[in-house]
Protein backbone atom coordinates (compact mmCIF):
# COMPACT_ATOMS: atom_id res chain seq x y z
CA UNK A 1 0.00 0.00 0.00
CA UNK A 2 1.44 3.38 -1.03
CA UNK A 3 1.28 6.71 0.78
CA UNK A 4 -1.23 7.83 -1.86
CA UNK A 5 -3.43 4.82 -1.03
CA UNK A 6 -3.27 5.66 2.67
CA UNK A 7 -4.01 9.32 1.89
CA UNK A 8 -7.03 8.35 -0.19
CA UNK A 9 -8.36 6.13 2.57
CA UNK A 10 -7.90 8.77 5.27
CA UNK A 11 -9.31 11.59 3.13
CA UNK A 12 -12.18 9.46 1.88
CA UNK A 13 -13.16 8.33 5.38
CA UNK A 14 -12.95 11.92 6.66
CA UNK A 15 -15.33 13.10 3.93
CA UNK A 16 -17.70 10.21 4.58
CA UNK A 17 -17.71 11.06 8.30
CA UNK A 18 -18.22 14.77 7.59
CA UNK A 19 -21.12 13.94 5.30
CA UNK A 20 -22.76 11.74 7.92
CA UNK A 21 -22.50 14.62 10.41
CA UNK A 22 -24.78 16.65 8.11
CA UNK A 23 -27.53 14.16 8.96
CA UNK A 24 -26.66 13.69 12.63
CA UNK A 25 -26.47 17.45 13.38
CA UNK A 26 -28.40 19.12 10.56
CA UNK A 27 -29.34 22.18 12.64
CA UNK A 28 -25.66 23.05 13.09
CA UNK A 29 -25.14 23.08 9.34
CA UNK A 30 -28.39 24.93 8.59
CA UNK A 31 -27.34 27.61 11.08
CA UNK A 32 -24.28 28.55 9.01
CA UNK A 33 -26.07 28.67 5.67
CA UNK A 34 -25.88 32.17 4.24
CA UNK A 35 -29.32 33.79 4.44
CA UNK A 36 -29.37 34.56 0.70
CA UNK A 37 -29.36 30.82 -0.20
CA UNK A 38 -32.75 29.11 -0.53
CA UNK A 39 -33.83 25.82 1.08
CA UNK A 40 -31.09 25.45 3.72
CA UNK A 41 -32.28 22.00 4.84
CA UNK A 42 -32.11 20.71 1.27
CA UNK A 43 -28.69 22.24 0.69
CA UNK A 44 -27.37 20.69 3.91
CA UNK A 45 -28.69 17.27 2.88
CA UNK A 46 -27.33 17.57 -0.67
CA UNK A 47 -23.91 18.70 0.56
CA UNK A 48 -23.86 15.84 3.09
CA UNK A 49 -24.68 13.31 0.38
CA UNK A 50 -22.04 14.87 -1.87
CA UNK A 51 -19.41 14.53 0.85
CA UNK A 52 -20.33 10.89 1.41
CA UNK A 53 -20.30 10.16 -2.32
CA UNK A 54 -17.03 12.01 -2.87
CA UNK A 55 -15.33 10.28 0.03
CA UNK A 56 -16.54 6.88 -1.12
CA UNK A 57 -15.57 7.69 -4.70
CA UNK A 58 -11.96 8.31 -3.67
CA UNK A 59 -11.86 4.71 -2.41
CA UNK A 60 -13.08 3.21 -5.68
CA UNK A 61 -10.51 3.43 -8.50
CA UNK A 62 -13.15 3.57 -11.23
CA UNK A 63 -14.84 6.61 -9.59
CA UNK A 64 -11.76 8.29 -8.12
CA UNK A 65 -11.22 11.00 -10.75
CA UNK A 66 -14.91 11.97 -10.85
CA UNK A 67 -14.94 12.04 -7.04
CA UNK A 68 -11.95 14.39 -7.02
CA UNK A 69 -13.66 16.81 -9.38
CA UNK A 70 -16.86 16.58 -7.34
CA UNK A 71 -15.05 17.25 -4.07
CA UNK A 72 -13.27 20.28 -5.52
CA UNK A 73 -16.61 21.67 -6.73
CA UNK A 74 -18.23 20.86 -3.38
CA UNK A 75 -15.47 22.55 -1.39
CA UNK A 76 -15.85 25.63 -3.56
CA UNK A 77 -19.65 25.55 -3.15
CA UNK A 78 -19.53 25.37 0.66
CA UNK A 79 -17.05 28.24 0.95
CA UNK A 80 -19.87 30.79 1.55
CA UNK A 81 -20.98 28.76 4.58
CA UNK A 82 -17.44 28.99 5.99
CA UNK A 83 -17.54 32.76 5.52
CA UNK A 84 -20.99 32.91 7.13
CA UNK A 85 -19.76 30.89 10.10
CA UNK A 86 -16.92 33.37 10.61
CA UNK A 87 -19.34 36.30 10.29
CA UNK A 88 -21.74 34.82 12.84
CA UNK A 89 -19.04 33.95 15.36
CA UNK A 90 -17.51 37.41 15.08
CA UNK A 91 -20.95 38.98 15.65
CA UNK A 92 -21.26 36.93 18.85
CA UNK A 93 -17.87 38.09 20.09
CA UNK A 94 -15.95 34.86 19.68
CA UNK A 95 -12.56 34.56 21.40
CA UNK A 96 -9.51 35.73 19.47
CA UNK A 97 -8.00 32.22 19.11
CA UNK A 98 -11.24 30.80 17.69
CA UNK A 99 -11.65 33.73 15.34
CA UNK A 100 -8.08 33.18 14.14
CA UNK A 101 -8.87 29.53 13.42
CA UNK A 102 -11.98 30.51 11.48
CA UNK A 103 -9.95 32.99 9.42
CA UNK A 104 -7.30 30.33 8.74
CA UNK A 105 -10.01 27.92 7.65
CA UNK A 106 -10.82 30.11 4.65
CA UNK A 107 -7.48 29.75 2.80
CA UNK A 108 -7.20 26.16 4.09
CA UNK A 109 -10.19 25.40 1.83
CA UNK A 110 -7.80 25.79 -1.13
CA UNK A 111 -5.48 23.19 0.40
CA UNK A 112 -8.42 20.82 0.86
CA UNK A 113 -9.33 21.29 -2.80
CA UNK A 114 -5.74 20.62 -3.88
CA UNK A 115 -5.61 17.44 -1.77
CA UNK A 116 -8.91 16.22 -3.21
CA UNK A 117 -7.57 16.83 -6.71
CA UNK A 118 -4.17 15.28 -6.02
CA UNK A 119 -5.55 12.18 -4.32
CA UNK A 120 -7.98 11.59 -7.17
CA UNK A 121 -5.27 11.47 -9.84
CA UNK A 122 -3.61 8.22 -10.88
CA UNK A 123 -0.43 7.40 -9.00
CA UNK A 124 2.61 8.34 -11.13
CA UNK A 125 4.15 4.85 -11.02
CA UNK A 126 0.87 3.16 -11.86
CA UNK A 127 0.06 5.69 -14.55
CA UNK A 128 3.40 5.26 -16.34
CA UNK A 129 3.20 1.47 -16.07
CA UNK A 130 -0.20 1.49 -17.74
CA UNK A 131 1.10 3.56 -20.65
CA UNK A 132 4.38 1.69 -21.13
Amino acid sequence: MTRMDVGRIVYGVLFIAAGILHFVFPAEYRAIMPPYLPAPATLVAVSGLAEIAGGAGLLIPRWRQAAGIGLVVLLLAVFPANVEMLRQFRARGVTAPLETLLWLRLPFQAALMWWAWRLSRPSPARHSAVHS
